[in-house]
């Protein structure tokens, strides 16, 4: 069945006054999430460790998104770790909020092989604390929005993408944690959050999840991912080492999937019983490119002292290949992504090239009010094929 929907974007009339509660705000993606809150006029609690700088939690160096941005100016800001359950729980009950996005993860596939009891617990235990945070200290909550990853399906290296309905895995701690995730979603959903459930003793709450694919933008500037690396090889005069460069994975500018969560929170809150599952949040096929192919596109926009070769891998299981299928968040949702291939690197490029702190902060509030513009101005009928503009190539 066909839903008829509003305009698929996020609505200010809705989020202005509403009070959100974010875990990882201070991260790469959560930075851009609560800047795009605070421009609607949302009351933002913060719930995360300190910002990282240079890609390390807490780091001395100098790079914070969140800083440069200076976000915690404008919010209720709260450090903590979301595997110390009280802590999170009180943070939660004393805000007392109606929708909650859950972000906070250890998000690096090589850390996870590194670190595999800490990816565990901050991953898998960290939801279970917030979910149930939400069960026992927030009768106010009726929107939850748990950020997951494309890397939660078994990897099956298949052609076409994965669906919402199949079987969640994962090879690497970090991949098997998001999988895990999801089924932690999906059993608190059901015992104590579903609309059906004969637990449910107040008004209904939509407990969704989100599956994006591999998100870059400006600001992000974590250990091992490749724009970050790429910047820092360049900063220092380096040549940038990649070990799978025919590895194909679903590139989508930052803003696209967050405007996916935002949206999925909104229609939650209408409709718990439609919108309480997981969703996909994924470029069009076209955008599932090499990361050969981004690197030296986005090495055109950098110029020739920017220089990239590739070596071989330690050995560690990496998947191949991976795309989502967002069918059901195009029809039920009416969201679709918003940035071609060039788009996507002109906007990331654009943001490193910034001189300054000032600069950089005042083009991501420029980004997201363009992107917003963007969104008004597209009628959800016309994209239902994503972006067709042609597929960004290798030189």
């Amino acid at each position: 069945m066909t839903l008829t929907l509003s305009a698929a974007y996020p609505t200010e009339d809705f989020w202005r006054g509403r009070r959100v509660f974010v875990t990882g705000h201070t991260g790469f993606k959560g930075s851009w999430l609560t800047c795009w809150l605070l421009q609607m006029g949302a009351e933002v609690r913060g719930f995360a460790r300190p910002a990282s700088r240079d890609g390390v939690p807490g780091g001395a160096g100098r790079q914070s998104l969140f800083e440069e941005l200076e976000i915690a100016a404008h919010m209720d800001h709260v450090e903590g770790d979301i595997r110390d359950a009280e802590a999170l729980r009180q943070a939660v009950a004393d805000f007392d909020p109606e929708v909650v996005i859950h972000m906070a993860a250890q998000p690096l596939v090589r850390l996870s092989y590194a670190a595999p009891v800490e990816t565990y617990a901050t991953n898998v235990m960290g939801t279970v604390h917030l979910l149930e945070a939400c069960r026992t200290s927030a009768p106010s909550v009726r929107s939850i929005v748990v950020v997951s990853s494309d890397k939660c399906y078994e990897n099956r290296e298949q052609i076409w993408g994965y669906r919402e309905s199949d079987p969640m895995g994962g090879h690497d701690p970090y991949s098997n944690s998001k999988g895990c995730t999801e089924l932690v979603t999906a059993s608190y959903r059901n015992s104590f959050f579903h609309t059906a459930s004969q637990l449910v003793d107040r008004h209904p709450v939509a407990v969704a999840s989100a599956r994006a694919g591999n998100v870059i933008g400006g600001g992000d500037w974590s250990l091992d991912r490749l724009i970050p690396d790429a910047m820092r090889a360049l900063a220092s005069g380096q040549t940038l080492a990649i070990r799978h460069p025919n590895a194909l994975r679903p590139w989508q500018h930052v803003l696209d999937p967050i405007a996916g969560y935002l949206l999925l929170a909104e229609r939650g809150w209408a409709s718990p019983e439609r919108f309480a599952q997981g969703w996909n949040f994924g470029p069009a096929d076209h955008m599932t490119l090499s990361v050969g192919e981004v690197i030296t596109s986005l090495g055109d926009m950098l110029g020739p002292a920017f220089k990239w070769c590739q070596e071989p891998g330690d050995g560690l299981h990496e998947a191949t290949l991976l795309r989502l299928d967002c069918a059901a968040a195009r029809e039920f949702l009416g969201w679709c992504p918003q940035l071609d291939a060039a788009q996507m690197l002109n906007w990331t490029a654009e943001w490193y090239r910034g001189s300054t702190a000032a600069q950089r902060a005042d083009l991501v509030r420029r980004q997201i009010a363009d992107y917003r513009l963007k969104l008004a101005g597209t009628d959800a009928a016309q994209g239902q094929g994503g972006s067709t503009n042609a597929r960004v190539t290798a030189a």
